[in-house]
This record gives structure tokens, sequence and C-alpha cells, in this order.
């Protein structure tokens, strides 16, 4: 009884070390190469978290109606390792946002380059995802 015990609490710890891995998606697993985004929009939002940072933005489309996009970019470690910090986002600014349109058609997207309001632009993106060599990753040799 008692290694029957031991066993089922074993599987369970190791179940809840997997999560994050679990977490964790390819880029091709939900983002579409062949759908490259470029996104001009007010910043709504910001969502400094693990595995994945997300950026959320108003985008005026063509027909004016304005829809919030949720762009997915690394984390927040690779991010600060890239020189990306989270005081560069500014409730309000304008953001012009490169990347990839998720496959699922909905207002969601890989960013691979932020251009801020004052023009610098950032590396948004995680390395070794399988996301394009689109020449946004300084890391990457080409």
């Amino acid at each position: 009884m008692k290694t029957k015990i031991a066993s089922l609490f074993l599987a369970i710890a190791l179940a809840i070390v997997a999560l994050p891995a679990w977490a964790h998606h390819s880029f091709a697993s939900e983002f579409d190469i062949n759908q490259p985004v470029t996104l001009v929009g007010t910043l709504t939002k910001l969502d400094w978290v693990n595995p994945h940072g997300f950026i959320f933005v108003d985008v005026k489309g063509k027909d004016g109606k304005v829809v919030n996009w949720a762009v997915e970019t690394g984390g927040p470690n690779a991010l600060l390792r890239r020189g990306v910090r989270k005081d560069d986002f500014v409730l309000g600014s304008t953001l012009t946002i490169k990347g990839y349109r998720a496959k699922s058609g909905l207002p969601v997207a890989n960013g691979r380059t932020i251009t801020l309001q004052n023009g610098k632009e950032l590396f948004a993106g995680s390395s070794g995802t399988g996301a394009p060599r689109d020449n946004a990753d300084p890391a990457e040799q080409y």
C-alpha cells in the first residue's frame, strides 16, 4: 500500500514539474511564416510574464474599426538580455510591430521587432523557437 501511495505521489510531482514545459510551444505550432504582419497601434497593456510576454495594441484597420491585438514576445529574461526593459513601454504610446500572424486568424501575432514612438527598434522574439530567419534576431548567424 505504501508503495502505491509513493508511486502516485511521484507521478503527481513529475506532472507538476512538467507543466512549464507543456505550456511552451514552437513558433510553427501557432504562427504562420507565410503571414507576415506589420501593426501600428496604441499600447494598451503589457504582460511581462513567463514563458512569453504579451503586448496589447489597438490597431485601426482599413475599415476604421479598432481591433486589440495580442502580440507574443520572448520571456522577460530573454528580453532583458537583449536590452529590452519593461520601462521602454509607455501605455498610450504608438508602436510599430513586425511579426507573424497566428494560424487561427485571431488578432494574435508573434512579435519579432518593435519600434517605439521615439524610433528605437527592439528585438522582441525568442531565439531558437523555429521562427523564421528574417534578420530580426541579432544573435543569429546569417
